[in-house]
C-alpha cells in the first residue's frame, strides 16, 4: 500500500478530533506551504474539503522592539498546530531603526504571542517545533539553567496538549513534562530514501559500508542505522581538556576510533546538529587515514554557522564525498548551492503525523517506517544486483 493510499484510507476510515488547523509562523513558512500542500490534497473530494489548513498570523513589533500576537481568522473549536522554526536566523524585524537578526528567543517568544492569541479558542493547541528550543542545554552542570525543561513546562503551564519535535538533542527531555504529549520524530526512512535516490552506486551491506557514530551521545540514533541496514558499527570519542573552557565547553583534544577496520569501505555518519562541522571533519580526516573509501554524513539541522569553507576543502581533496540535511530548518542559498549537500524533505512526514494526531491515532496507522525501511532496502539491494 503507497502512503498516499494509506492516508486516503484513514480519512475514509476515522474523523478528526475537531477541525484541522495549522498556524505556520514567519520562521517556518516553507515547511508550512509544503504541510499544506499534502493537507489539502489529501482532504480533496472528501467532507473536509478546503483551500488551505493555514490560518494567517502574525507577531508585528513596535520600533522598540515591543511585539504582540495576532491571529487574523477564527480557530475557535479547532485542532490547532502551530509550526515555528526557532533556528531561523534569515527573520528580521526592525528594532531602533536597524535590522535585528531573530534569535531561538525571540521565535520562542513569537510562539508563546500567538499561543496566548488562540487561547480559550482553539479546541486544542498543538506545537509543531523540529529543533527543540534550548534543546543544547539539556542538562545541569554546575550553575547553569536548564532552557529546555523550562520552555517545556512553560508551554505545558500555557495550555500545549502535544509538542512535536525531530531528532532531539536528547530526548530525555520528555521527563520535565510526563503529563504531556511529547513525539520526538527520526527520520531514518527519509534519510535512506534521500541516500540512495542521490548516491544510486552505495552499496548497503555488511561487506562495502559500515556506520560510524561521530561520539557516544549519537550511539543511538546510529546503532538504529546500522541495525536496519545490518552493516557495522564503529564510534569515536571525544576525549576533552576539562581543565579548560573555550566558547562555552571543554576543548577537544582528540577524537579516538572504536571499532572494526573501515578499511576500503564507504561510511555513513549520523548526527543532529552541524554547526561548524570542525568535529565531523576531524572524523572524517581521520576516517580517510583510516583508509576509508568514500564518507557520507548527515545531520537533522545542517546550521552551517560557519565552516562552508572548510567543507568545500575537503569535499576538493576527496576526503568528505556528501553532506545530507533535513528542510526542517532555515539553509543558506550558499548551502543549498553546494553539490555535495543532498536535501533530505521531511514535509510529508510531519503531514502524516500531524493527521494521525487530529484523528488520534497512530502515525503508524499511516506509514510505518520499520516496513518502508526493508522494502526501501530490498528495492535497492535489488537494483544493485
Amino acid at each position: 500500500m503507497t502512503d498516499s493510499m494509506a492516508a486516503d484510507k484513514l480519512f475514509a476510515a476515522t474523523k478528526p478530533v475537531a477541525p484541522l488547523r495549522v498556524i505556520a509562523l514567519r520562521s517556518a513558512k516553507e515547511l508550512g506551504d509544503k504541510i499544506d500542500h499534502y493537507l489539502t490534497r489529501w482532504a480533496s473530494g472528501t467532507d473536509l474539503e478546503r483551500d488551505s489548513f493555514l490560518v494567517e498570523a502574525e507577531c508585528p513589533r513596535f520600533s522598540s522592539g515591543d511585539a504582540k500576537g495576532m491571529i487574523k481568522s477564527s480557530i475557535r473549536g479547532d485542532d490547532l498546530y502551530i509550526l515555528v522554526d526557532v533556528g531561523n536566523y534569515n527573520c528580521t524585524y526592525t528594532l531602533f531603526g536597524k535590522d535585528n537578526r531573530m534569535s531561538p528567543d525571540d521565535h520562542y517568544q513569537d510562539l508563546k504571542r500567538i499561543i496566548q492569541a488562540a487561547s480559550g479558542k482553539a479546541y486544542r493547541i498543538n506545537v509543531v517545533m523540529p529543533m527543540l528550543y534550548g534543546g543544547r542545554q539539556h542538562r545541569r552542570n554546575y550553575r547553569e539553567s536548564l532552557d529546555c525543561a523550562a520552555a517545556l513546562q512553560e508551554l505545558t503551564t500555557m495550555g500545549v496538549e502535544n509538542i512535536v519535535t525531530f531528532d532531539a538533542h536528547d530526548p530525555r527531555v520528555h521527563n520535565a513534562i510526563p503529563l504531556t504529549g511529547f513525539d520526538n520524530i527520526m527520520p531514518t526512512y527519509q534519510v535512506l530514501k534521500a541516500m540512495f535516490r542521490e548516491i544510486p552506486d552505495l552499496k548497503a551491506d555488511h561487506d562495502h559500508l559500515m556506520v560510524i557514530s561521530p561520539d557516544e551521545g549519537a550511539m543511538n540514533r546510529n546503532t538504529y542505522y546500522a541495525s536496519v541496514m545490518g552493516v557495522d558499527l564503529g564510534m569515536f570519542y571525544k576525549r576533552r581538556d576539562y581543565s579548560q573552557v573555550v566558547n562555552g565547553r571543554n576543548p577537544i583534544v582528540a577524537h579516538e576510533y572504536l571499532g572494526k577496520s573501515v578499511k576500503g569501505k564507504d561510511v555513513f555518519i549520523a548526527d543532529d546538529i552541524i554547526s561548524s562541522g570542525e568535529s565531523m571533519l576531524d572524523i572524517a580526516y581521520e576516517l580517510k587515514k583510516r583508509d576509508a573509501g568514500r564518507i557520507f554524513t548527515y545531520a537533522t539541522y545542517a546550521l552551517f554557522a560557519n565552516g562552508l569553507g572548510t567543507f568545500d576543502k575537503a569535499v576538493e581533496e576527496g576526503v568528505l564525498t556528501g553532506v545530507f540535511g533535513t528542510n526542517l530548518t532555515y539553509r543558506t542559498p550558499e548551502l543549498l548551492s553546494r553539490p555535495w549537500f543532498h536535501e533530505v524533505d521531511v514535509s510529508k512526514y510531519v503531514s502524516y503525523f500531524i493527521t494521525a494526531l487530529n484523528r488520534d491515532v497512530s502515525v503508524s496507522t499511516i506509514v510505518d517506517p520499520h516496513t518502508k525501511i526493508k522494502q526501501l532496502l530490498a528495492k535497492h539491494r535489488g537494483e544493485e544486483e
